[in-house]
């Protein structure tokens, strides 16, 4: 019975122990990893967020930008972080849904390696070109790609990006030869659209938005159902008949798999009030961001069904399993 007792005191001990430790979170800065180049539309979102949470926080948020290879070097990143709350990460349709279906010998586990904390939004995706081309439509992209795919590039996130599947797909239905381009970001692909480095582009529509202003680049079709409120004239994939390409482009927080409860909690709180306030939902909204915040476990169900549409998108565009090689 003592050594019962004494066990028991030992794990009350501890448990108390991991409870005060929750309460005093944060005690220092956190860190958040985000897989993209610094200036893309997440980037923007992801830094405006946390100048706002930060001094509720009571602690800063730093941002550490780790770009490349679809977000496995991000992801990889978070997944071998200690789980204590001071590193957590941000997680899109890639790094959870696509890549665990198109490579091999990934350095992580999309499902066992994360806690899942909140979704966060849907991106407005744009299909663009060069305001250079001659292409003004759709129509006459595939027209010019059927005769012309020799003298296209189109800009991507790397192998397995869904930039890179829509540039499989569109070879697979024209017959065309478009090269895929890999950049590690939204941002340097508005860039090299911009100085005509490269003829296409397919990113959330806040990293295309100012060029498009400025007549540097011209939108051909958006991916959401309904046409987007900042670009009325412009056609959606299903009016442009793009329709069976059809893709959430998505972004969420997750943690080190084992970062406590109590503190996934906190954190989740902390975004979700922040992406349910009006002002910054109109924030994101005028970046073409639609917000989603979430509870951590609607977000693991939402990721249950992802994985399950990213297998029919990898199908359509005939992609094959590769190996990861770092």
């Amino acid at each position: 019975m003592r050594i019962i007792g004494g066990t028991l005191a030992v794990l009350l001990c501890l448990a108390l122990g991991g409870g005060a430790a929750a309460q005093s979170y944060p005690a220092k800065p956190v860190k958040i990893i985000v897989p993209i180049a610094p200036g893309s539309v997440t980037d923007v979102i992801l830094r405006a967020a946390i100048a706002k949470i930060g001094p509720r926080f009571g602690q800063n948020l730093i941002i550490e930008n780790r770009p490349g290879s679809s977000g496995i070097i991000g992801a990889q990143a978070c997944a071998r972080a200690e789980p204590d709350g001071y590193t957590i990460c941000a997680v899109y349709h890639n790094t959870m849904s696509l890549n665990p279906q198109l490579f091999q010998k990934l350095p992580y586990d999309a499902e066992k390696d994360f806690e899942p904390i909140t979704s966060l939004f849907f991106l407005t995706e744009v299909l663009a070109v060069s305001a250079r081309t001659d292409a003004k439509t759709p129509a006459e992209l595939r027209k010019l790609a059927e005769t012309q795919s020799d003298k296209l590039n189109f800009g991507t996130l790397g192998h397995g990006s869904l930039p890179e599947l829509l540039v499989r797909w569109m070879n697979n239905q024209w017959g065309s030869k478009i090269a895929a381009v890999p950049f590690t970001g939204g941002g340097p692909i508005a860039q090299a659209l911009t100085a005509n480095e490269i003829q296409i582009g397919n990113m959330g529509l806040g990293n295309f938005m100012g060029a498009i202003e400025a007549g540097s680049i011209r939108p051909l079709a958006v991916s959401t159902p309904k046409r987007s409120t900042l670009l009325p004239d412009v056609p959606t994939y299903r009016e442009a008949g793009l329709d069976q390409f059809s893709a959430q482009a998505w972004w969420g927080l997750a943690a080190p798999k084992g970062t406590p409860a109590a503190i996934v909690k906190t954190i989740n709180e902390q975004f979700v009030t922040l992406f349910n306030d009006p002002e910054f939902r109109d924030f994101l909204e005028k970046r073409a961001v639609q917000p989603n915040p979430s509870s951590p476990e609607e977000f693991s169900a939402f990721l249950r069904e992802d994985r399950i549409g990213a297998a029919k998108i990898i199908a359509i565009a005939n992609q094959p399993k590769q190996e990861f090689k770092q």
